[in-house]
Formats: structure tokens, sequence, C-alpha cells
């Protein structure tokens, strides 16, 4: 038992006592001057933040936020095109790299100005839910599906991205899916929906939860199969033990639409500044550089352009 807690809530007014009530008065009177301070200043920081956000929407701030996958972003190709954007436009792009789910569901949250993404059933959920200004196609390449060099039939000689698919399974061989709700793990259960599959998480199917050229490179580490797009395998190849053994399918068609990010998901978003960042993305100047990107290199584009007109409306 606390007998000192005792003794001072039940103490009388003796001298002591006195003190003790005089000190407790004046710390309960400074905890009171703190809390008024600090509810003052969280006003003053509201208002602060308010003026900051309301100043940011009408002149379309100085910072534009992209989401984005990590196959664009893997490829170089953003480098360049974001690079000759500021040169020209004055304003910084900060991009958030993750997969499309991802960046739709930042996006969603009012955390990013501007999405550039490859998932379209999830694009069409989010335009429908209202979380998006303007979609617009911009680019597209294709899904291929790889594996271990010299692989032998039945999966190399297997048709089609479904057989091939099927093969991979019947034959008992490692699949490492992306398993981070991307546009390129989004396509693969789509194909496994095809056929009926459901893969489990075992000892022949991995997730890795990371980007494009993290899930290649742990692919050929293992000697096993997995769906990428053409882009960032070509910029990740050397090095990689790891060949193209289907691709060509109508199924695999790889199409990147930017989406400018309704200002009613959050008051901090940059409409401004995502319109101006999708225009010059859909401008000639910019698809030139998409159209040539990767040729001198890998002796093709690894995007080819294929763009909607931004409008205004």
């Amino acid at each position: 038992m606390d007998s000192g807690k005792i003794e001072t809530e039940h103490r009388g007014p003796t001298a002591h006592g006195v003190a003790v009530a005089s000190r407790d008065a004046h710390r309960r009177a400074r905890c009171r001057r703190f809390a008024f301070l600090a509810v003052a200043l969280a006003l003053v920081a509201v208002a602060g933040c308010a003026d900051g956000t309301a100043d940011r929407r009408a002149t379309g701030g100085d910072e534009i936020i992209l989401a984005t996958t990590s196959s664009t972003y893997d490829t170089g190709l953003l480098d360049r095109l974001i690079e000759r954007f500021e040169v020209g436009d004055g304003r910084r792009v900060k991009m958030i790299v993750v997969g499309s789910g991802k960046a739709l569901a930042l996006a969603g949250r009012g955390e990013a100005d501007i999405v550039l993404v490859h998932a379209p059933g999830a694009e069409r959920r989010f335009m429908n839910d209202g979380g998006g200004h303007r979609r617009r196609r911009m680019m597209y390449n294709d899904f291929i599906l790889v594996g271990p060099d010299g692989d032998q039939p039945p999966i190399a000689g297997a048709g089609g991205i479904l057989a091939a698919m099927r093969a991979i399974v019947d034959s008992g061989s490692i699949f490492v899916s992306r398993g981070d709700e991307s546009g390129t793990h989004q396509l693969e259960k789509g194909l496994w929906n095809r056929l009926s599959i459901r893969p489990q998480l075992g000892r022949t199917y991995l997730e890795t939860g990371q980007g494009m050229a993290a899930t290649l490179r742990i692919a050929s580490a293992k000697g096993a199969y997995t769906l990428t797009d053409r882009g960032t395998y070509l910029a990740q190849r050397e090095g990689l033990a790891l060949a193209i053994l289907s691709e060509g399918d109508p199924l695999l068609r790889n199409v990147y639409h930017l989406i400018v990010v309704d200002p009613g998901t959050g008051p901090w978003v940059n409409l401004a500044g995502a319109e101006s960042l999708a225009r010059f993305l859909l401008s000639e100047e910019a698809l030139a550089i998409v159209g040539d990107f990767g040729r001198e290199r890998y002796g093709q584009p690894l995007f080819v352009p294929d763009p909607e007109p931004y409008g205004s409306e």
C-alpha cells in the first residue's frame, strides 16, 4: 500500500498540507497555461496550413507529386522526361515509385497529384469512384514471360501465354510473383483466373512484394519464371539468367495511362501542377523522347507512344 499517496490525498489543512495544496494549485494553473498555449499554436498551424493549401491549389505550388509504377522508373524513361519538364516549367516533380495499386491508393487519399499506371481495371474503378479528374492514354509496351536460359519444352514451346502458365504449374516449376497489386501482379492474377488456377504460396509459388527489377533478379537467382513488362526486362537483362519464353499474345498488351487526381480527394492536391505535367507528357516533345528511348542501347524502343490529347474538359 502506498501510504504517501493516501496521506497526500486525505491530509487536513496543516501547514504542510497547505504547502502541498499550494504546489498542486500552482501545477494545475501551469498545466492550464500550457494547454491554452498548445491549443493556440495548433489553431495558428491549422490556419497556416489552410492558407498554404489554398495558395498551393490556386497557384499550382512549386512541387508536383507523381506516383508511378516501378517499370516506368526502372527503365530510366521517367528521369529523362521529368528532367526536361522541370527545366521548362520551373516546378519540381517528386516521384513516388510503387505498384499501380499503391499509386492509386495514394491518389485516392489525395497524397499524389498525378499517377502514371498500367492497371486498366483498377484505373476504371478509381475513375468511377470519383478519384480522377482526367484519365488519358500515354503509351504502351507488352508483358512477356521470362524463365531460365536454355529452358526446354513444354514451357518454351507451349504457344500462347495461358498454355505456358499452365505448363509451369504442371511441371512443378517455380513461379515468382510480385505480389504487390501492381499492374503486373493484376495481369498475372487475371491469367490465373482464366485458367481457374489459384496459386498458393509455397515452394513453387513465391511473392516478392517488390518492384519489377528486384523481382527479375530474384527469379533469375532461383531459376524461376516470372511475368515482366518488356521495358524493364530489356533495361535489366545484363546479369540476368532469364530468357523470353512467351510473347506477342494479345492478353499481354500493357497500356499506360496518366490520371490527374481530382481535387476532391484532398485539399492539398496540386491540380494546376498536375495538369501542366500531364500536358507535357502528352506533348510531341515528350512523346518523341518516349518513342526513341532505348533504341540505341537495346535496338528497339522500350515504349510505344499512343497518346490521347489532354483536352480542356
